[in-house]
């Protein structure tokens, strides 16, 4: 019997964090822009990690509560 390893992504593009959030590409950028998704310079291109995108959508998620109460 084999076992097969999964490996986990360590961080996603841009797109894919546009994708995973619903969000276009425009948006998800200018949020990475403006610092509220944070981000990694890897070369010339962007990379977010699985956290930063959890911290974003935990920010989101507070604020739609206090607004809310």
């Amino acid at each position: 019997m084999t076992t097969a390893t999964v490996i986990q992504r360590k961080w996603h593009t841009t797109a894919e964090v546009a994708e995973m959030l619903g969000y276009g590409l425009s948006k998800t950028k200018m949020l990475i822009i403006t610092g509220e998704i944070r981000s990694i310079k890897d070369g010339r291109s962007r990379r977010i990690l699985p956290r930063y995108v959890d911290e974003y959508v935990e920010l989101r998620a507070r604020q739609a509560e206090e607004a809310a109460a």
